[in-house]
């Protein structure tokens, strides 16, 4: 197998050869031009505080030690804001020998800010899994903005296979850049493909949204089915700036629209720490074929999840805020992002989850 990201005939490959298991058989909907949703079990705990762990150790073994309450999700159980909860996967993994994985966010599940990560047994680090794991995933769940009503078989985690080295250097980066461009206007490459903040729209001067920070529960099952002045407030300028306050969650827009050729990936990474108080995160997969025109993207945009920290933040147009890093495919994906698959955010701009409806 060549090194690189694999795509989705390497997912139903692996499936085939028991690499990849579930409680229930795994669903043609799952799988993505390069990553597997993972699904929701039947139960979650409810627990005092985020863990890992921890070197020779099982996630069972030490729910004792952080479990306060478990509830049945078959009926629906909402996860409350502000707490953490830790759901068994319906998947398991068998990693053969040169295969790692890493997990993270669905886009819809970042841009409702809840922090889910996936953690194994055995781990040290979140959302990242070595070769060779044998064993159960978890869903560790943290609602910030909204609480959320779920139920099994729910898809909030994506999961992303790689065989050796993937990531493209800068040199790479730059030729690949050259030969099809990746982005509008000038590429800022370094470790990776930055991109800035847009608050200087060409119409109007809606530049975001903010959270409001009491709201009702939100059912993920419901599709453009809440009205978004319910739960976001509308953030305009004029001025090419904005101030972030602490605590509050953003979406926001990237000046850029972003290319992903059908041969590669991406994954969105901060900038830099010391770049300000604030943090772009969550959702980080961009898979082949987004906002590239044989997908019917024609460039497409990122949408900035944007959590302040301590301290008001003064962010203006055209800062950079992160970067992508583009990983070559093993193989090009059967399907691309947007190309007769259900893909909710190709050839977008400024735009909300789509559980929100104008209104």
């Amino acid at each position: 197998m060549t090194t690189g990201v694999l795509p989705d005939t390497a997912i139903k490959a692996l499936i085939a050869q028991n690499a990849i298991t579930a409680d229930l058989s795994v669903t043609p909907e799952q799988i993505q031009p390069a990553s597997l949703d993972l699904r929701l079990g039947a139960t979650a705990y409810r627990m005092r505080a985020s863990f890992l762990a921890g070197n020779g150790r099982r996630i069972t073994d030490r729910l004792a030690e952080f479990e306060m309450h478990r509830m049945a999700l078959t009926d629906g159980a909402v996860l409350e804001k502000g707490c953490v909860y830790l759901v068994p996967l319906m998947e398991h993994l068998s990693l053969p020998e040169g295969i790692t994985a890493v997990a993270n966010a669905k886009s819809s599940t970042g841009r409702l800010d809840l922090l889910t990560r996936v953690i194994t047994d055995g781990g040290t680090e979140f959302d990242r899994i070595p070769e060779g794991y044998e064993g159960p995933l978890f869903a560790e769940i943290c609602p910030r903005s909204f609480s959320v009503l779920v139920r099994p078989g729910m898809r909030l985690n994506q999961i992303r296979f790689r065989k050796g080295q993937a990531a493209l250097t800068d040199a790479e980066l730059t030729r690949l850049h050259t030969e099809e461009p990746l982005v509008s206007g000038k590429a800022v490459i370094d470790h990776g493909l930055g991109f800035s903040v847009d608050l200087m729209p060409t119409e109007g001067d809606l530049v975001g949204y903010r959270a409001k920070p009491h709201t009702g529960v939100i059912d993920l099952d419901r599709i453009s089915h809440y009205p978004a002045s319910e739960f976001w407030e509308e953030i305009r300028t004029r001025d090419g700036r904005i101030i972030l306050d602490p605590g509050a969650f953003y979406i926001l827009v990237s000046r850029e629209a972003v290319t992903i050729p059908p041969d590669h990936a991406a994954e969105m990474a901060p900038y830099l720490a010391m770049m300000g108080e604030f943090r772009v995160h969550y959702a980080g997969f961009f898979d082949p074929g987004f906002g590239h025109g044989a997908a019917g993207g024609h460039g497409s945009r990122g949408v900035l999840e944007v959590r302040c920290h301590e301290a008001p933040f003064v962010l203006e147009h055209g800062q950079v805020v992160g970067r992508l890093v583009y990983e070559r495919m093993s193989a090009r994906p059967e399907r691309l992002y947007g190309a007769g698959i259900a893909s909710n955010y190709q050839g977008q701009g400024l735009k909300l989850g789509k559980h929100f409806r104008a209104g």
